[in-house]
């Protein structure tokens, strides 16, 4: 692509019978979703990305990070429907301003998670999960067991996202498996 994007949601289903659309948000800011102006989608990450106007959203009560969004140009459930799997993407420079150990979800993902005290290379961020505090799901080397692993600075005090780093910490029992597996 000519142009730097990022993902921040995908078309899941239609809403209603008048081509409003559902979208899965991957996002920590929900004005994405809900204030109306242009957009871009593509049918997958690999194509350049079309520009659509959204003309209004909202978040739907009790479902996290799922809204519901009319577009432009899309009246019917149908046409709705031929959305399906499309995903939403802004362009690189329009990403907000992050503070010092404040990081977007898709830098995390594809770094590698080392053990700090021993250097050992354990795996590979596959997904953040969101919870009280944000959880990296880490996928081992060598038998692809996934592993849950805090994201506080406390047990991962070192994160270089240029060089795609993650140092951890753990507390004893967390990953000792996996410590006596990798080499």
């Amino acid at each position: 692509m000519a142009e730097d994007w990022l993902v921040i949601g995908k078309i899941v289903s239609p809403q209603g019978l008048k081509g409003e659309v559902r979208v899965l948000s991957y996002s920590d800011f929900p004005e994405r979703f809900e204030n109306a102006g242009k957009r871009w989608m593509a049918a997958s990450e690999k194509e350049e990305p079309q520009e659509i106007m959204m003309l209004s959203g909202r978040e739907i009560a009790g479902k996290k990070n799922l809204f519901v969004v009319r577009l432009e140009g899309i009246n019917d459930c149908d046409r709705a429907e031929s959305l399906r799997n499309y995903v939403m993407m802004i362009r690189t420079s329009d990403r907000p301003y992050l503070e010092p150990n404040e990081y977007m979800i898709a830098d995390l993902v594809g770094c590698n998670v080392y053990h700090q005290p021993t250097g050992k290379l354990l795996g590979e961020v596959i997904s953040i999960i969101a919870a009280g505090n944000d959880l990296l799901e880490v996928r081992h080397l060598e038998n692809n067991e996934i592993e849950l692993i805090p994201f506080v600075e406390a047990i991962a005090p070192f994160v270089d996202i240029n060089q795609k780093r993650i140092e951890v910490t753990p507390p004893k029992g967390l990953i000792d498996k996996w410590l006596d597996q990798v080499t």
